[in-house]
């Protein structure tokens, strides 16, 4: 499942909110020339209809009462879009205003006519070793389910195929088994960045034993923020689902805390993926540590090893070669063969007692 952006089409830009009442209507997230777009799915256990509503104007009419809708909106700059949305449905101003707001943690909040949700969607980066994440709220109402994505993608597909199957559960269910299945479709992503995660951990793993560069230090760093982030985003996802969980809605029917309760355990599965992954992280920064230390150590050997050899032989060579006229054994007509030899005989020997010792 990958995430189509296109080049070029968008640049990042933050618009200052300060001083601004509760409510206003701002987009705070990627500003991007591509339009919005919105899509209009009804369906019974006997029939379905997906609607591209091209003029994005929003009519009451729309949404039929006997039948379950879901309206998905993808591209989040226009606001006027979210803001007659809104007014349809009577959202709370600040519930739209935390879905322009893309900096939002993972949250639920409940109201009377229905349930808010703020979700982060995370899909692996191949290219930069890294995750992307996009801001994905959703709205659960009597018969209706809203969703909001940052960007156009094929997230939601596997979902709309679903519903395409005559015989299929979601066809069969109300809205809250929508709403259900969209969070377990974004949940299972998680499990997809997990894979990759693993898979870099075991690399660097491989590296330090082998052979621990100092880009080996800079990509254990990487992964570790990678890991802290991802645990930033999980977290607030567990609570999310527990309270889901835990609350009592008339718009999440008994039959479907089974399912919730499922959704809860792969969130618990992946939050205790996340603290064996940081501690595998900190062990392999103290290898490294170990594994450079060793290496030093080693280089350390040799040097004195090498340095000790030629402490006799420099004694040596330094001692006669003083240029005193009256040293005996410059009359002598081998004296210098006879060094060579003396300075190779020790040198052998010690070489000798170096290994015999277990030092070399």
């Amino acid at each position: 499942m990958v995430l189509k952006i296109p080049k070029n089409i968008f640049k990042i830009k933050k618009k200052q909110k300060i001083g601004e009442p509760p409510g206003t209507l701002i987009y705070t997230g990627k500003i991007r020339r591509q339009k919005s777009k919105l899509r209009i799915i009804t369906y019974t256990k006997d029939d379905f209809e997906i609607k591209e509503i091209e003029d994005l104007k929003i009519e009451s009419n729309m949404l039929e009462k006997n039948k379950n809708n879901w309206m998905n909106v993808t591209g989040l700059a226009n606001v006027d879009l979210i803001e007659n949305i809104g007014n349809l449905f009577d959202l709370h101003p600040l519930v739209l205003e935390d879905i322009l707001n893309t900096l939002q943690r993972p949250k639920l909040e409940e109201f009377e006519k229905y349930i808010f949700i703020v979700l982060k969607n995370l899909l692996w980066n191949e290219e930069r070793g890294e995750f992307d994440q996009e801001q994905i709220s959703l709205i659960l109402g009597e018969n209706f389910v809203l969703s909001f994505q940052e960007e156009e993608s094929d997230i939601f597909q596997p979902i709309i195929d679903r519903i395409k199957i005559p015989k299929g559960k979601v066809r069969t269910m109300e809205a809250d088994y929508l709403l259900y299945a969209l969070v377990d479709l974004i949940v299972d992503n998680y499990f997809i960045v997990m894979e990759y995660i693993s898979e870099k951990i075991e690399n660097i793993e491989d590296e330090l034993v082998s052979e621990p560069e100092v880009e080996t230090l800079r990509k254990i760093y990487r992964i570790k923020r990678t890991i802290i982030d991802l645990r930033k985003f999980v977290w607030p996802l567990r609570e999310l689902v527990n309270k889901l969980q835990r609350e009592q809605s008339k718009l999440i029917s008994f039959s479907l805390q089974i399912y919730i309760r499922d959704v809860y355990d792969h969130i618990f599965r992946i939050t205790e993926t996340i603290d064996n992954y940081r501690e595998i992280i900190f062990g392999m920064l103290d290898m490294y540590l170990s594994s450079v230390s060793n290496k030093m150590n080693d280089i350390m050997k040799v040097l004195t090893i090498i340095s000790t050899v030629f402490i006799p032989l420099s004694f040596l060579a330094g001692f006669y070669g003083m240029n005193f006229p009256n040293m005996p054994e410059f009359s002598y007509p081998f004296s210098y063969q006879i060094l060579i030899f003396v300075m190779i005989g020790i040198f052998v020997i010690m070489i000798l007692y170096f290994k015999s010792r277990k030092w070399i």
